[in-house]
C-alpha cells in the first residue's frame, strides 16, 4: 500500500491555505469542504487523515485551540500533552503500517496553515534511499490518491490501533 503519486497543483493548494479559512478550525467546525476521516479525538487535540499525503497513512494531529506558535502559545504542559497525542498516534499508524522509519514534524507558516499540527508520516520499506526524507514529504512530487473508501477503511484500522492502546 505504498502508493504511487499523481501530480498535485500546488499552486491552487498555496492560495487557498493564503487566503482561506484556518483548515483545522474550518474542519473543527463542520464545514464539508475540510472534512477530514478522523482517528483520534480527546478533546483537546485531534488526530485525522492528511487529505493530500505524500506517503499513505500521513496523519495530522493538532490542538483543538487555535494556536499558531508552539513556542509562545502553549505552556510546557500543553506542549507535552500535545506531544504525547503524536507519539501514541505515530505508534497507531505503526502498528497499522509497518513504515521503515516515521517522520514526525510540525509544519505550517503565519503566511498560511498557521494552525499548529504535527505530521505523523510513514514511510514504507523499500523506498530508495534519495527519495526518502524531505523527498517523500514533499507535494511538489506529487500526492498519493486516495479514495474515500480508503480512508475510511484505514481509518478504522488506526482507531481500532488507538483503542487497544498502540
Amino acid at each position: 500500500m505504498a502508493g504511487a503519486r499523481e501530480p498535485w497543483d500546488l499552486a491552487a493548494y498555496e492560495r487557498r491555505a493564503r487566503s482561506g479559512r484556518c483548515f483545522v478550525c474550518a474542519y473543527l467546525a463542520g464545514e464539508p469542504d475540510f472534512a477530514h476521516e478522523v482517528v483520534y479525538d480527546d478533546g483537546p487535540h485531534v488526530a485525522f487523515l492528511n487529505r493530500y499525503p505524500t506517503l499513505v497513512g500521513s496523519t495530522l494531529v493538532a490542538p483543538r485551540r487555535h494556536v499558531e506558535d508552539v513556542v509562545n502559545e502553549l505552556t510546557p504542559g500543553e506542549y507535552l500533552d500535545l506531544q504525547a497525542v503524536v507519539h501514541r498516534v505515530a505508534r497507531a499508524v505503526a502498528e497499522v503500517l509497518g513504515p521503515e522509519r516515521t517522520y514526525l514534524l510540525s509544519l505550517g507558516s503565519a503566511q498560511g496553515n498557521a494552525h499548529v499540527h504535527w505530521h505523523v508520516a510513514p514511510l514504507p520499506p523499500g523506498v530508495p534511499y534519495e527519495r526518502q526524507q524531505y523527498h517523500a514529504l514533499m507535494a511538489e512530487h506529487g500526492v498519493v490518491p486516495q479514495s474515500p473508501d480508503q480512508l475510511a477503511a484505514l481509518g478504522a484500522r488506526l482507531r481500532a490501533a488507538l483503542a487497544h492502546g498502540a
